[in-house]
């Protein structure tokens, strides 16, 4: 499709999106909740002419479009749920959901891939089948995962996954993205120390577990610096510490809660290996005992260096190569996406929502998704598909926008 084409298109439909956006905005659903959102996409897909199948892992929908004879299918997806915030907007079409708010753009990803799924089904040119995703469940480590386990990918025949989130404080319409690593895999654990609860008058008649505790705490502090690569950039935060009721009284227990962040597989294991073996041997050096419970969450989201480079070129029709910013290291959040690319290749790309100053971050009870978004994003997806499952004549387009 050309430039020309592609942006009439788009804003011929921008009003109806942005209202659509808003609405999504207003009803906000948690996993596994999002009902009314699942079935507005699902209606919305199936009046344009699209393929529509319902209650994928849940409350998902797919869509599924196919062009011409080829026989290659990649995957487009979105993410539906929100967030368990309370929102402070002050908006005309804040949360109607009390305790409810999409804080994370999801209402955003989910219209600007129907934007596209609408301009690709009425004029995409491209060879090949298209399999639109619309996710439920990112947030709680749930959605993706569930897809994998019920091979969503493999019953749709997807040959690689992309997505793209945006990113408030990453200049407005800018595309940041790398190769390998781009997220980080996020697990937790929970440590409870045993020990002998008695007067605190008289400690040598009990055994402490908030010093064995403290000093696990303090431990972990050089687990990384001294027990990792330099280059790893792993990061352990206790973030709760709970011991006691009363000043005078030694608990028999204390316990805490930890978030462990890598970028490897290989990290990963060494962490939970590490957590677990500091834990028991400071309990012990004070007479306590230490049990530890880990829960495995999101790996690392890694992006593969094929689809990487064909997302850099489709992003670069879009925004020209001033727009693309290469990423030197990967980011701190986390995201289920990863599931995915454990599955199949692909790439994980971020959209930059405004500067700092004007928008609200993630995850913030002030933060609302940039419309503005919505076309460029969607205009992302079309050069993707086109470029992804090219025609003659959409690799033509490709090579005059973007030079190469």
């Amino acid at each position: 499709m050309l430039p020309a084409e592609l942006d009439r298109r788009l804003a011929a439909i921008d009003a109806e999106m942005r209202s659509l956006r808003q609405d999504f905005h207003s009803f906000p659903e948690l996993a596994f909740e999002e009902r009314r959102t699942a079935a507005r996409v699902a209606d919305l897909l199936e009046g344009w002419g699209i393929e529509t199948h319902r209650e994928i892992a849940g409350t998902g929908v797919i869509g599924v479009i196919r062009r011409g004879s080829g026989n290659r299918n990649i995957a487009l997806r979105a993410d539906m749920d929100a967030l368990p915030i309370a929102e402070e907007t002050g908006l005309s079409y804040a949360s109607r959901n009390a305790g409810k708010m999409h804080a994370c753009g999801h209402d955003g990803h989910t219209t600007t891939l129907l934007a596209a799924a609408r301009v690709l089904a009425e004029a995409g040119e491209f060879d090949g089948t298209l399999t639109l995703i619309f996710q439920p469940a990112e947030e709680d480590i749930s959605g993706a995962r569930r897809m994998v386990e019920e091979k969503v990918l493999d019953r749709f025949g997807c040959d690689q996954v992309y997505a793209i989130h945006n990113l408030p404080g990453l200049p407005f319409g800018e595309f940041a993205l790398r190769e390998g690593a781009i997220m980080a895999a996020s697990d937790a654990a929970a440590i409870t120390v045993f020990g002998k609860g008695g007067h605190g008058a008289e400690p040598h008649n009990a055994v402490d577990p908030v010093v064995a505790a403290a000093s696990i705490v303090m431990a972990l502090q050089t687990l990384v610096a001294r027990s990792m690569p330099p280059h790893s950039g792993a990061v352990v935060t206790v973030g709760s510490f709970h011991a006691g009721t009363a000043s005078n009284v030694i608990p028999a227990t204390a316990t805490m809660d930890l978030s462990i962040r890598s970028y490897t597989e290989t990290d990963r294991a060494a962490l939970e290996r590490l957590v677990r073996r500091i834990a028991r041997d400071q309990a012990a050096s004070y007479g306590a005992r230490a049990e530890v419970s880990f829960g495995h969450g999101y790996p690392s989201v890694v992006n593969t260096a094929d689809e990487t480079d064909l997302a850099r070129r489709a992003a670069t029709a879009v925004v020209g190569p001033a727009g693309i910013r290469e990423l030197p290291k990967p980011l701190g959040f986390s995201e289920d996406f990863a599931f995915l690319l454990q599955q199949r290749p692909g790439a994980y790309v971020l959209v930059g929502a405004g500067d700092e100053a004007e928008r609200a971050p993630l995850h913030n009870p002030c933060y609302d998704f940039n419309d503005d978004l919505i076309a460029r994003g969607a205009a992302y997806w079309v050069r993707l598909a086109e470029t992804a499952l090219a025609t003659p004549l959409g690799a033509a387009a490709l090579t005059r926008v973007s030079g190469h």
